[in-house]
């Protein structure tokens, strides 16, 4: 794919080209001409992902909930162990771990009551080097008492 910016603006024509401008726009010529044979998706996968890239795997929205059961309102700490741990199952699923994790972002409600207790919990998912992080309050979610959602690029062989 070339990087020209002309080429990068036009409108995609298909997934495979939808992934390769985000990777571009997002990291630069080097993530996109690592494009190794599209986009990729499991059976499974939905607009959250896992989705691939090359070798750069994308998930988002993930909360704090399994499909089972809703969300512990008011639990910031269970609700963070949920959803780090779906994450950590997504990844080995798709060939990756929390160890290959490059990028998090963590929506969070009210964020002057559970950042302390989500950073808690955050920590022990993770080994340091840690990867880089980014978080933005908000007001809420679409699911009824959700307290977070985690968003992550991983590195995947």
């Amino acid at each position: 794919m070339s990087t020209k910016a002309t080429e990068t603006t036009a409108k995609p024509k298909s997934r495979r080209r939808a992934m390769e401008a985000a990777a571009l726009a997002l990291f630069g010529a080097g993530a996109a001409s690592a494009q190794t044979g599209g986009a990729w998706t499991p059976k499974k996968a939905s607009a959250n992902g896992p989705i691939r890239s090359g070798h750069l795997l994308f998930l988002s929205g993930i909360g704090g909930w399994y499909p089972e059961r809703r969300p512990k309102a008011g639990d910031v700490r269970q609700q963070t162990a949920d959803a780090l741990t779906i994450m950590k199952e997504a990844l080995g699923r798709a060939g990756s771990s929390m160890e290959n994790v490059l990028k998090v972002q963590v929506s969070l409600v009210d964020p002057e009551n559970n950042w302390e207790p989500m950073n808690e919990v955050y920590n022990t998912f993770f080994p340091t080097p840690r990867p880089a992080r980014s978080y933005f309050g908000t007001t809420g979610f679409r699911r009824p008492g959700q307290l977070l959602q985690i968003d992550c690029i991983a590195y995947v062989d």
